[in-house]
């Protein structure tokens, strides 16, 4: 199970970085759905919502800080369920993906804009996407394990 963990994660590391260098050769401004999707090129020095903006060094240790932790966990657990599995690929795919920007561009590339109700939402990328469904199965996982492992108790 560990082999297909850093394998998600690969597949999401080369398709992250693959359009991320198409959006830096052929993005501008591109609407896919007028007024609520566009393709944006936007090269972001923070993390999300602007937070740690121009903390480059900052924002790859904290990386590295928890790559290196994902790591340990994974190779000191024995059994993975199949959604631990993903989420962890997603998760190391996605901060790694992102890593590479900020070591090698000093940035990270964005491109993909959503307007929901009037409120633009901050660019993001794949590697974005990642990390948030990543987490969001994580949550779900620990979420079921908590309230699952009660309820069989009963």
């Amino acid at each position: 199970m560990k082999k297909i963990i850093y394998l998600i994660a690969g597949i999401g590391i080369i398709v992250d970085q693959i359009t991320k260098f198409l959006a830096s050769i052929y993005l501008d401004n591109i609407d896919i759905i007028p007024g609520f999707f566009s393709l944006t090129y936007v090269e972001n020095k923070g993390a999300a919502w602007g937070i740690l903006n121009n903390s480059t060094i900052v924002l790859v240790g904290i990386s590295v800080i928890v790559l290196l932790l994902i790591s340990k966990y994974i190779s000191s657990t024995i059994e993975f369920t199949k959604l631990s599995v993903v989420s962890y690929g997603l998760l190391i795919g996605g901060i790694f993906g992102n890593l590479i920007d900020r070591i090698f561009r000093g940035f990270v590339i964005d491109f993909l804009n959503f307007n929901i109700l009037g409120y633009n939402f901050p660019v993001f990328n794949i590697a974005d996407t990642m990390i948030v469904i990543g987490v969001i199965l994580m949550f779900i996982e620990v979420i079921g394990d908590t309230y699952g492992n009660k309820s069989r108790k009963k």
